[in-house]
């Protein structure tokens, strides 16, 4: 073919000569040929039943986890900081209640639970005055939620 014929072609003037050349299966004899039907374990077959069997998986949905939480009062950060990392480890939001804790203490324990925080995946916000709130990864706690659970441990007018 020479290179005004390919052009032309290209152009779509006239058409392609080579494409003439190829043979095509017949597709429909293909689909005339179904296959057999199944045959279930009493030997009737499964397109004779009322309904189709189908093989059903079944999964249970998983509800959504339960916020659970637990309160510290920290006053020293070598006695306390431990039970604050085991409680979020295990997947509990954690209250830390700084009042009774001095100033240096507080801020220890505030950089240690925003490293224990950025360190696991969970996030830090305060939920009151020296009141804050660790939470795991994947939990979010709503306003109305955190303000029932500090009004319920008696910590009135945090927020």
């Amino acid at each position: 073919m020479g290179i005004w014929r390919k052009t032309l072609v290209y152009l779509g003037l006239v058409e392609d000569d080579e494409y003439d050349e190829y043979a095509y299966d017949d597709l429909d004899a293909d689909e005339e040929q179904a296959p057999p039907p199944r045959r279930s374990k009493r030997g009737h077959s499964a397109e004779s039943s009322s309904a189709p069997r189908r093989d059903a998986v079944v999964r249970s949905i998983p509800s959504a986890p339960q916020a659970r939480f637990h309160l510290v009062n920290p006053t020293l950060f070598k006695a306390d900081a431990q039970e604050v990392g085991d409680k979020f480890r295990e997947g509990h939001s954690v209250l830390m209640n700084l009042h009774a804790a001095d100033p240096r203490e507080r801020q220890r324990l505030i950089d240690f639970a925003s490293g224990l925080a950025y360190g696991m995946g969970g996030a830090i916000q305060p939920a009151g005055e020296n009141v804050i709130l660790i939470t795991p990864p994947g939990v979010q706690v709503s306003a109305e939620e955190r303000q029932r659970f500090l009004e319920e441990r008696g910590l009135f007018n945090q927020a």
